[in-house]
């Protein structure tokens, strides 16, 4: 009898979870977690921090600079995402995964190639052991065996960061939090098959009305 009573109530209380996200607004955006502790070193030498983005909000990716598939996609979508946004309370971190070969030299000339101009877009760099972990914090996917091809896998879902350094998210359509956005291309306006040549990206819209909302908070 005891079980069949805390079955009932786990029962009870996910379906009272799942209703009570269903009926959240549109417009509230959900609060996924605190943004993991983080020192990486930009692509003028300088330790950017989440201390030092407080008051900002942001996008966090995961790259690297001779990702020859998803990267030049998402980084392109990025660049038309800070072009509308234009803001000065609007950054980008961008953390590569391949520390090795992408030295802060390397992001310098990365970045004048993009003609990326917001002083808020930090590219990044660090200990591949280090970046992993962080990986692991983000719960953004990256290939953990450096020596091996699936050490330069990632994923191509994105971060946004509110101004007070927590990680927020929309509401999809069946009323659950997405947790992150999807940085690439899709042959179909749905977003259902991801596609180098696609023309559509209906996260990257979400993305940059989310980020208008956040700004004005």
């Amino acid at each position: 009898m005891k079980r069949l009573g805390l079955l009932l109530l786990i029962v009870g209380s996910a379906i009272t979870l799942i209703w009570w996200m269903k009926n959240q607004s549109n417009d509230q955006l959900f609060e996924v977690m605190k943004v993991p502790e983080f020192g990486l070193t930009n692509q003028n030498h300088q330790i950017i921090t989440e201390q030092e983005m407080l008051g900002k909000v942001y996008v966090v990716e995961f790259f690297f600079t001779n990702c020859p598939t998803i990267c030049p996609i998402m980084k392109q979508n990025l660049i038309e995402v800070e072009k509308e946004i234009n803001s000065p309370d609007f950054g980008v971190i961008s953390i590569t995964i391949d520390p090795k070969r992408d030295t802060p030299e390397t992001l310098k000339i990365h970045k004048e190639r993009l003609q990326i101009q917001n002083p808020n877009w930090h590219l990044l760099t660090g200990e591949r052991d280090y970046i992993y972990e962080l990986s692991r914090g983000f719960n953004i996917y990256m290939g953990k065996d450096e020596s091996t091809a699936e050490g330069l896998n990632h994923s191509g879902k994105l971060a946004l960061v509110d101004k007070n350094g927590k990680i927020r998210s929309r509401y999809g359509a069946n009323g659950v939090p997405i947790l992150y956005y999807s940085g690439l291309n899709y042959s179909d306006p749905e977003g259902r098959n991801e596609s180098l040549a696609g023309t559509y990206h209906p996260e990257i819209e979400w993305l940059k009305e989310d980020i208008k909302k956040l700004l004005e908070e």
